[in-house]
Protein backbone atom coordinates (compact mmCIF):
# COMPACT_ATOMS: atom_id res chain seq x y z
CA UNK A 1 0.00 0.00 0.00
CA UNK A 2 2.97 2.32 -0.51
CA UNK A 3 3.10 5.60 -2.40
CA UNK A 4 6.17 6.88 -4.22
CA UNK A 5 6.71 10.53 -5.11
CA UNK A 6 9.28 11.22 -7.79
CA UNK A 7 10.81 14.67 -8.01
CA UNK A 8 13.31 15.39 -10.71
CA UNK A 9 15.52 17.82 -12.47
CA UNK A 10 14.25 18.35 -15.98
CA UNK A 11 15.88 15.81 -18.29
CA UNK A 12 17.03 13.46 -15.51
CA UNK A 13 14.51 10.85 -16.63
CA UNK A 14 12.22 11.09 -13.61
CA UNK A 15 9.00 10.80 -15.57
CA UNK A 16 10.26 7.78 -17.50
CA UNK A 17 11.48 6.27 -14.24
CA UNK A 18 8.05 6.74 -12.69
CA UNK A 19 6.43 4.96 -15.61
CA UNK A 20 8.86 2.06 -15.24
CA UNK A 21 8.32 1.75 -11.48
CA UNK A 22 4.53 1.89 -11.74
CA UNK A 23 4.53 -0.82 -14.40
CA UNK A 24 6.90 -3.08 -12.46
CA UNK A 25 5.00 -2.76 -9.16
CA UNK A 26 1.55 -2.66 -10.70
CA UNK A 27 0.96 0.77 -9.16
CA UNK A 28 -1.23 3.55 -10.54
CA UNK A 29 0.77 6.37 -12.14
CA UNK A 30 -0.37 9.93 -11.44
CA UNK A 31 1.11 12.45 -13.83
CA UNK A 32 -1.01 14.14 -16.49
CA UNK A 33 -4.00 12.42 -14.90
CA UNK A 34 -3.69 14.89 -12.02
CA UNK A 35 -4.54 17.79 -14.32
CA UNK A 36 -7.86 16.18 -15.17
CA UNK A 37 -8.54 15.29 -11.52
CA UNK A 38 -7.83 18.83 -10.34
CA UNK A 39 -9.93 20.33 -13.14
CA UNK A 40 -12.91 18.11 -12.34
CA UNK A 41 -12.77 18.75 -8.59
CA UNK A 42 -12.31 22.51 -8.99
CA UNK A 43 -14.84 22.70 -11.85
CA UNK A 44 -12.50 24.43 -14.28
CA UNK A 45 -11.02 23.44 -17.62
CA UNK A 46 -7.81 21.46 -17.93
CA UNK A 47 -6.34 24.47 -19.75
CA UNK A 48 -7.00 26.54 -16.64
CA UNK A 49 -5.06 24.08 -14.49
CA UNK A 50 -2.20 23.87 -16.98
CA UNK A 51 -1.88 27.65 -17.04
CA UNK A 52 -1.51 28.03 -13.29
CA UNK A 53 1.01 25.18 -13.18
CA UNK A 54 3.05 26.96 -15.82
CA UNK A 55 2.89 30.27 -13.96
CA UNK A 56 3.60 28.82 -10.49
CA UNK A 57 3.06 32.07 -8.60
CA UNK A 58 1.77 33.08 -5.15
CA UNK A 59 1.24 30.53 -2.34
CA UNK A 60 1.19 27.82 -4.98
CA UNK A 61 4.93 28.21 -5.38
CA UNK A 62 5.57 26.72 -1.95
CA UNK A 63 4.27 23.34 -3.04
CA UNK A 64 5.09 23.18 -6.72
CA UNK A 65 8.59 21.67 -6.60
CA UNK A 66 9.34 19.53 -9.63
CA UNK A 67 6.00 20.09 -11.31
CA UNK A 68 5.30 18.29 -14.56
CA UNK A 69 7.67 19.94 -17.03
CA UNK A 70 5.96 22.48 -19.25
CA UNK A 71 9.27 23.87 -20.39
CA UNK A 72 8.97 22.75 -23.98
CA UNK A 73 5.55 24.36 -24.18
CA UNK A 74 6.92 27.44 -22.42
CA UNK A 75 9.31 27.97 -25.31
CA UNK A 76 6.29 28.62 -27.51
CA UNK A 77 4.23 30.42 -24.84
CA UNK A 78 0.76 29.67 -23.53
CA UNK A 79 -2.23 31.99 -23.28
CA UNK A 80 -4.17 32.45 -20.07
CA UNK A 81 -7.39 30.46 -19.88
CA UNK A 82 -10.60 32.32 -19.12
CA UNK A 83 -11.34 30.00 -16.19
CA UNK A 84 -7.91 29.81 -14.58
CA UNK A 85 -8.14 28.22 -11.15
CA UNK A 86 -7.36 30.36 -8.11
CA UNK A 87 -3.98 29.54 -6.57
CA UNK A 88 -5.29 28.84 -3.06
CA UNK A 89 -8.07 26.66 -4.46
CA UNK A 90 -5.46 24.78 -6.49
CA UNK A 91 -3.41 24.09 -3.37
CA UNK A 92 -6.41 22.89 -1.38
CA UNK A 93 -7.58 20.62 -4.21
CA UNK A 94 -4.09 19.26 -4.80
CA UNK A 95 -3.54 18.48 -1.12
CA UNK A 96 -6.92 16.76 -0.93
CA UNK A 97 -6.17 14.64 -4.00
CA UNK A 98 -2.69 13.71 -2.74
CA UNK A 99 -4.11 12.75 0.66
CA UNK A 100 -6.69 10.46 -0.92
CA UNK A 101 -4.04 8.89 -3.16
CA UNK A 102 -1.88 8.24 -0.09
CA UNK A 103 -4.81 6.65 1.73
CA UNK A 104 -5.49 4.29 -1.19
CA UNK A 105 -1.80 3.49 -1.71
CA UNK A 106 -0.11 1.62 -4.57
CA UNK A 107 0.64 4.80 -6.46
CA UNK A 108 3.48 6.72 -8.10
CA UNK A 109 3.15 10.52 -8.14
CA UNK A 110 5.22 12.56 -10.56
CA UNK A 111 6.19 16.03 -9.33
CA UNK A 112 3.87 18.79 -8.08
CA UNK A 113 5.52 18.99 -4.68
CA UNK A 114 4.40 15.59 -3.48
CA UNK A 115 7.52 15.33 -1.33
CA UNK A 116 6.28 18.29 0.71
CA UNK A 117 2.52 17.72 0.72
CA UNK A 118 3.00 14.09 1.84
CA UNK A 119 6.20 14.53 3.81
CA UNK A 120 4.79 13.19 7.09
CA UNK A 121 2.56 10.47 5.67
CA UNK A 122 3.21 6.84 6.57
CA UNK A 123 4.34 4.46 3.81
CA UNK A 124 5.17 7.30 1.41
CA UNK A 125 8.64 7.21 -0.11
CA UNK A 126 10.22 10.27 -1.72
CA UNK A 127 12.69 9.92 -4.58
CA UNK A 128 14.77 12.56 -6.37
CA UNK A 129 16.17 11.94 -9.86
CA UNK A 130 19.06 14.21 -10.77
CA UNK A 131 21.83 14.30 -13.37
CA UNK A 132 24.54 16.49 -14.84
CA UNK A 133 23.32 19.27 -17.11
CA UNK A 134 24.98 17.83 -20.21
CA UNK A 135 23.39 14.43 -19.62
CA UNK A 136 19.96 15.96 -19.09
CA UNK A 137 20.33 17.83 -22.36
CA UNK A 138 21.28 14.63 -24.20
CA UNK A 139 18.30 12.83 -22.67
CA UNK A 140 15.89 15.50 -23.96
CA UNK A 141 17.37 15.32 -27.45
CA UNK A 142 16.95 11.55 -27.53
CA UNK A 143 13.63 11.25 -25.68
CA UNK A 144 11.71 14.20 -27.11
CA UNK A 145 13.51 14.63 -30.44
CA UNK A 146 14.48 18.20 -29.59
CA UNK A 147 17.28 20.05 -31.30
CA UNK A 148 20.38 20.48 -29.15
CA UNK A 149 19.69 24.22 -29.00
CA UNK A 150 16.11 23.76 -27.76
CA UNK A 151 17.18 21.08 -25.27
CA UNK A 152 19.82 23.36 -23.74
CA UNK A 153 17.32 26.22 -23.57
CA UNK A 154 14.70 23.99 -21.96
CA UNK A 155 17.08 22.75 -19.25
CA UNK A 156 18.35 26.25 -18.47
CA UNK A 157 14.82 27.66 -18.34
CA UNK A 158 13.58 24.98 -15.95
CA UNK A 159 16.63 25.23 -13.69
CA UNK A 160 16.30 29.00 -13.45
CA UNK A 161 12.56 28.85 -12.80
CA UNK A 162 12.95 26.35 -9.97
CA UNK A 163 15.83 28.25 -8.35
CA UNK A 164 14.12 31.65 -8.51
CA UNK A 165 10.81 30.25 -7.30
CA UNK A 166 12.24 28.63 -4.20
CA UNK A 167 14.46 31.56 -3.34
CA UNK A 168 11.39 33.78 -3.43
CA UNK A 169 9.48 31.55 -1.03
CA UNK A 170 12.33 30.68 1.27
CA UNK A 171 12.80 27.06 0.21
CA UNK A 172 16.24 25.94 -0.77
CA UNK A 173 16.00 22.22 0.01
CA UNK A 174 14.15 20.95 -3.09
CA UNK A 175 17.35 19.29 -4.36
CA UNK A 176 18.76 18.43 -0.92
CA UNK A 177 19.08 14.72 -0.06
CA UNK A 178 17.59 15.09 3.44
CA UNK A 179 14.16 15.68 1.90
CA UNK A 180 14.19 12.28 0.21
CA UNK A 181 14.46 8.59 1.03
CA UNK A 182 16.48 8.00 -2.11
CA UNK A 183 18.47 10.25 -4.46
CA UNK A 184 19.37 8.79 -7.85
CA UNK A 185 22.02 10.31 -10.10
CA UNK A 186 21.06 9.13 -13.58
CA UNK A 187 24.41 10.35 -14.90
CA UNK A 188 25.93 7.46 -12.95
CA UNK A 189 23.14 4.88 -12.87
CA UNK A 190 20.89 3.73 -15.71
CA UNK A 191 17.11 3.90 -15.42
CA UNK A 192 16.70 0.12 -15.19
CA UNK A 193 18.99 -0.02 -12.15
CA UNK A 194 17.28 3.05 -10.66
CA UNK A 195 13.92 1.33 -11.06
CA UNK A 196 15.21 -1.76 -9.26
CA UNK A 197 16.49 0.33 -6.34
CA UNK A 198 13.14 2.06 -5.88
CA UNK A 199 11.26 -1.22 -5.99
CA UNK A 200 13.63 -2.76 -3.45
CA UNK A 201 13.17 0.24 -1.18
CA UNK A 202 9.38 -0.02 -1.24
CA UNK A 203 9.24 -3.79 -0.91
Amino acid sequence: MAVITISRKFGAGGKTLGEMVSEKLGYTLYDKELIQMIAEKAKVSENGVEFIEKEARGKFGIFISDMVPKVIADLKGKKKSEDTIDEEVYIDVLKDIFTKIAEEGNAVIIGRGGQYVLQNKKDVFHVLATARKEDRTKFLVKKYKLSLKDAIKAVELDDKKRMNLYRKYGRDDYDKPLVYHLVLNTSKIDLDSACELICELVQ
